[in-house]
């Protein structure tokens, strides 16, 4: 095989092996905006401008001091998120590589007879039309293509052609492309910690700005159960739990003190906590208030909009045994651990083409990540991984834990009955 041809082979082959990858850093990407997104809102939102006397309706959220197990504090956080990061992450949400996402919505419930689905119509999703999708999303246009056309257009020189043998074969076949997808899924099924069906044959695309996430209506013993199940069965535990709220993080902050859990253990159940208050906070920021106009008639769209009372219920130290706050302190904390997978992925990131076959979007979408990104990377404060799993044979071990238990969350996200919420789960947990 001559050089251009590896040349070829090397590009189409590493696209189509980590287009898994790829995948997997792109839901990342929109599943980082997920936490990014809301810090400021759990107080910024939810802000009570004439509290009861007495009332600690405003300063209950009011967080401050530094994030357990990170070496920084909320107010790096938060002036970091809100002036440098989050401007930019907004612009780059509403591409087309990040606005749409393919995903799985019918798969059934792996783990109980689902008969509670949502009939609620803010509970639907909207799938996209064939004409809307861009062209290299779907396959009209094939990103192996470009490279092979940016090998053959590299040069004019006649030192590349032999009188014998020709010029250089760039082509590669139906079959040697085939043979790179069996590569792509072995190396998928070595490290995967969640289920990416965006190749199933059910999997649709959904614009994610047309199905934003928001509060639609589903509640009840469906949703908690899933909660429920998440952690009662996947979180790392081995004392009794309490539940006196029903959006109980499961695991009292002072237990995990008290029991001193390792920091492998605190770190799992802190991000999961992290994005269940994630969801809880764009729930009450996105809330359906009426599904009735201002005029009184059925409004097509409804009327939402952030619902103080509902926020208050989750987070307030009167309704969660004073937990409240820890749970909106794991959302910090997740927050910095998804920043620092960022930083340690920008060089790969920083390297890809971003490909939909719209050139000019393209370029300034990859202007616009290379710009996030060496602004995460300038970031003072980043979580320190290379504390965790540090014990030799018993890592190995729990890091496989790690694996099977992230697998099996996002196995659940079939079993929710709602799916809008079922989307929003998936791509969050995916990011995560």
């Amino acid at each position: 095989m001559n050089e251009a041809t590896m040349v070829s082979v090397s590009m189409a082959s590493r696209r189509t092996r980590h287009s898994g990858e790829l995948s997997k850093l792109q839901w990342l990407a929109v599943g980082v905006v997920a936490f990014l997104s809301i810090v400021n809102l759990s107080c910024g939102y939810f802000y009570s401008e004439n509290p009861e006397p007495g009332s600690d309706r405003f300063c209950f959220c009011q967080l401050q001091g530094t994030i357990d197990d990170c070496s920084c504090n909320v107010d790096t956080v938060d002036y970091y998120n809100n002036v440098k990061i989050y401007p930019r992450l907004r612009s780059i949400l509403v591409k087309d590589f990040f606005r749409y996402y393919k995903v799985n919505l019918a798969k059934e419930c792996p783990f109980w007879v689902d008969d509670s689905k949502c009939a609620m119509r803010f509970c639907h999703v909207e799938h996209c039309e064939e004409k809307d999708i861009p062209p290299g999303l779907k396959g009209d246009v094939s990103s192996y293509q470009k490279y092979i056309k940016e090998v053959q257009t590299l040069t004019n020189c006649n030192e590349d052609l032999d009188v014998e043998l020709g010029f250089l074969n760039t082509s590669i076949s139906d079959k040697a492309h085939k043979e790179f997808k069996k590569w792509a899924d072995y190396d998928e099924a070595q490290d995967n910690f969640c289920i990416l069906d965006d190749h199933e044959p059910g999997a649709e695309y959904v614009d994610l700005l047309l199905n934003p996430e928001r509060y639609t209506g589903y509640r009840g013993e469906s949703a908690r159960r899933i909660w429920s199940s998440i952690y009662l069965e996947n979180c790392f535990q081995s004392h009794s739990v309490r539940r006196k709220n029903p959006y109980s993080a499961m695991i009292p902050y002072n237990d995990m003190i008290q029991n001193e859990v390792c920091l492998e253990h605190r770190v799992f159940y802190r991000m999961v906590s992290g994005l269940h208050s994630s969801i809880n906070i764009h729930l009450c920021a996105n809330y359906l208030l009426s599904e009735k106009s201002s005029m009184g008639f059925v409004s097509p769209t409804g009327v939402w909009g952030t619902n103080l009372d509902e926020f208050e219920r989750r987070f307030s130290p009167h309704t969660t045994d004073n937990e409240g706050s820890h749970w909106l302190r794991n959302l910090y904390f997740a927050y910095l651990v998804e920043l620092r997978a960022l930083a340690k992925v920008a060089p790969y990131l920083s390297s890809e083409e971003y490909f939909t076959g719209q050139d000019k979007e393209d370029k300034e979408l990859k202007f616009a990540v290379k710009d996030l990104l060496s602004v995460i990377e300038t970031f003072p404060s980043h979580f320190n991984e290379s504390v965790m799993f540090s014990g030799g044979t018993s890592s190995i071990k729990l890091k496989n834990e790690f694996r099977e238990k992230f697998m099996n969350i996002s196995k659940i996200m079939d079993c929710v009955g709602c799916d809008k919420c079922r989307l929003w789960g998936k791509l969050q947990v995916q990011g995560m």
